[in-house]
């Protein structure tokens, strides 16, 4: 079935028998494996339970969503699309499966259908932080980096713990040319977050560029005991999809 398709499957769907007992007991436990597997990283596991969990509640938006992200932790991006767009077809009054799929749309490059998915989320909740951050990455990707610059605000406005968004809004000032500004929000995230590995590589690169190599080699130790993915440039652009000028001075410190 097309995914353009799976909205319609509620309105095929049969009114449910009433549970019995032994149904709700069934379904009580494979709530728990289903949960118990996916925090664990069993996802194939997870995948099987949430199945068996449509079967039992093919009506229940919340189940469908669940299924949709141990997908996508398998890469199977087309599978988790179409649960996602299912569970919005159950419950199209609820954020969560959009800010999902927008999340799924930034993966796949999909920038415009991803910040039509942010913008319901936020007229649902006009509030929600992640929904700014998540927005802001994708105009970002899109190359609109005064949009993403403010929605990045807006998410740390709401949410001033919000470290990822304080992340995001660094690199795309550093894009803007901003770099003062960009080293100082980088250097305030690591010293709060040891382990910020994203802004560790970023503060590798920008502080080689302003010629404090020694500095940049001392970040850059962390990094690579953290995550190797950094030294891969296409990894590094097309999967986190760093901001084009941050790319390029990262390029310019592996280089040399």
């Amino acid at each position: 079935m097309a995914i353009g398709e799976r909205g319609a499957i509620a309105e095929r769907t049969p009114p449910l028998a009433p549970l019995n007992r032994q149904d709700i007991e069934t379904i009580r436990k494979l709530r728990k494996t289903a949960f118990e597997a996916t925090q664990s990283g069993q996802f194939d596991l997870a995948e099987i339970q949430w199945t068996a969990l449509i079967e039992q509640l093919p009506t229940e938006a919340a189940v469908w969503s669940n299924r949709g992200n141990v997908r996508i932790r398998q890469n199977n991006l087309t599978g988790a699309l179409e649960d996602y767009t299912q569970a919005i077809a159950l419950a199209p009054d609820q954020p969560d499966a959009y800010l999902n799929r927008g999340a799924l749309w930034e993966a796949m490059g999909q920038w415009e259908s991803a910040i039509d998915d942010y913008n319901r989320v936020l007229r649902l909740n006009p509030d929600d932080p992640a929904a700014y951050n998540n927005r802001g990455n994708a105009e970002a990707g899109q190359g609109d980096w005064e949009l993403a610059i403010a929605d990045y605000q807006a998410a740390i406005t709401l949410q001033p713990s919000f470290s990822l968004a304080y992340g995001n809004y660094a690199l795309a000032l550093y894009q803007r040319g901003d770099i003062q500004q960009s080293i100082q929000i980088m250097k305030s995230l690591v010293r709060k977050y040891p382990n910020f590995v994203d802004m560790r590589a970023a503060l590798t690169a920008a502080l080689w560029a302003q010629g404090k190599s020694g500095e940049a080699e001392s970040n850059w130790v962390a990094v690579v005991g953290l995550d190797s993915r950094y030294k891969n440039l296409d990894w590094v652009k097309n999967v986190r999809h760093w901001p084009p000028n941050m790319v390029t001075a990262l390029e310019h410190f592996l280089t040399l």
